[in-house]
C-alpha cells in the first residue's frame, strides 16, 4: 500500500461524504507580517492594535482573506490537490473574529458531483466550514472545482448539482462581537468616505496596479499551506495546458482587495462573499488592476454606527480600468478579466 497521497480523482467523490481536513493551524503575528509583505494590505483594523481596540476588538484581528486562505488551504489535499481549476464560490460567510494565537481547522462536505461532457473531468461541489479552537465557526463557504477522472471510461455518477444561494441575506451578516464604530478615526483610516457617501450603481476605479512575481505567488501559497500542484511544480506544468505554473486564485482576490483600499479604505471588514468566479488564470509577470461597483446597501438591524455595502470587485491583468469604459458583461468577459467577486463589506456610518 502506498504511503503517499496522490490526490483525489472525480470517481473518489460522492455527494454526502464528509472530509475532515488534517493539520490544524495556529496562526501567529509572523503569519500576519508575511501576508502584509506579500500583498501590501493596509486596512487599519488589521494594521494597528490601538485602532482595532478603539473599535472594540480585543487586538488587531487577522485580515479576513488571510483567514479564508488558511481555511481554504486546509481543504486542498482532500478536495483539489490534483484539480485542474478552482471555479467559483458562493454563500461565503465570516463568523467569529480570528486573532493571532487562535488555531484553525476545517472540514468539508461533498454536496454535488457532475461529470463534464468530455468524460475526462468532472465538477465537485463542497461546503467547507472552518472553526477555531473553541469550535466557533470562523468561516463557511461553498466552492466548486474541476478535477480529472482517473479513468475516462468509468461510468458517470448520477449528477447532483446543488442549488447555490444567489446572495447572503443582509440579515445573516455577522458584525464582530463588541465592535462599536462611533469613534471611528477616518484620518487614521485614510479616507473620509463612509457608508452614506456611496450609491448603488457607482463605479470606483482603484487606479493602481500590482505586478505578480514568481517567488511572491509561490510564497503566498506556501503561507496558506495550499499544496495544489499547479502552483508549484514547473517540471510537470511545462507539459500542461499553460506550460507554466498558475497563480493561486485566492492570491488574486487578496491583491484585488488590497488595490480596493484606494477608494474603499473604510470597508473595514468582509462579512460575506455572495458569488465569485476565477474567470481566467493568472501567471507571474501579470499586472493586476481592479475596480468596484456598488450593487446595493443595507442597514444593520438595531445599529446606526455600521452599515453593509454590497460590492462587485473585478480584477483584470495588464489592462487598466480605463480600458473598460462600460465595464464588463458578465456573460462575455474580456480576455483580460481574471476575477469577478460579489461581496458584502461592513462600513462605518455617521450615525
Amino acid at each position: 500500500m502506498s504511503k503517499t497521497a496522490a490526490g483525489s480523482f472525480f470517481e473518489d467523490f460522492t455527494a454526502g461524504i464528509e472530509l475532515i481536513h488534517a493539520t490544524p493551524r495556529t496562526v501567529t503575528t509572523g503569519d500576519v507580517a508575511l501576508y502584509t509583505a506579500l500583498t501590501g494590505v493596509r486596512f487599519p483594523v488589521h494594521s494597528s492594535e490601538p485602532f482595532a481596540r478603539s473599535l472594540g476588538f480585543t487586538a488587531a484581528p487577522l485580515d479576513d482573506f488571510l483567514v479564508f486562505h488558511i481555511v481554504f488551504g486546509k481543504s486542498v489535499p482532500d478536495v483539489s490537490l490534483s484539480a485542474i481549476a478552482n471555479l467559483g464560490y458562493a454563500g461565503l460567510r465570516f463568523g467569529a473574529v480570528v486573532y493571532a494565537g487562535d488555531t484553525l481547522s476545517a472540514r468539508s462536505t461533498v454536496i454535488g458531483v457532475k461529470e463534464n461532457s468530455n468524460a475526462k473531468t468532472g465538477v465537485v461541489y463542497v461546503r467547507t466550514v472552518g472553526v477555531n479552537q473553541r469550535a466557533e465557526m470562523v468561516l463557511e463557504f461553498i466552492r466548486w472545482v474541476m478535477v480529472p477522472k482517473r479513468d475516462a471510461s468509468a461510468p458517470a455518477p448520477e449528477p447532483v448539482v446543488p442549488e447555490l444561494p444567489e446572495a447572503v441575506e443582509p440579515a445573516a451578516l455577522i458584525v464582530p462581537d463588541g465592535v462599536r464604530l462611533e469613534g471611528y478615526d477616518t484620518i487614521g483610516a485614510g479616507s473620509p468616505h463612509l457608508w452614506e457617501d456611496f450609491e448603488p450603481g457607482e463605479k470606483i476605479d482603484h487606479i493602481d496596479g500590482l505586478t505578480i512575481e514568481d517567488a511572491e505567488h509561490m510564497m503566498a501559497a506556501k503561507l496558506y499551506q495550499n499544496t495544489a500542484r499547479v502552483h508549484f511544480n514547473q517540471h510537470v506544468e511545462q507539459h500542461g495546458r499553460f506550460a507554466r505554473r498558475i497563480v493561486y486564485g485566492g492570491h488574486i482576490i487578496s491583491l484585488a482587495r488590497v488595490l480596493s483600499f484606494n477608494g474603499l479604505a473604510n470597508a473595514f471588514h468582509i462579512a460575506a462573499i455572495n458569488a465569485g468566479r476565477h474567470v481566467a488564470p493568472s501567471f507571474a509577470g501579470d499586472t493586476i488592476y481592479a475596480w468596484s461597483e456598488v450593487r446595493e446597501k443595507a442597514a444593520i438591524a438595531d445599529r446606526d454606527d455600521v452599515g453593509a455595502i454590497r460590492l462587485r470587485l473585478v480584477a483584470a491583468k495588464d489592462h487598466a480600468c480605463t480600458d473598460f469604459p462600460n465595464r464588463i458583461d458578465e456573460k462575455r468577459y474580456h480576455d483580460a478579466v481574471v476575477l469577478d467577486l460579489d461581496y458584502w463589506a461592513l462600513m462605518p456610518r455617521r450615525g
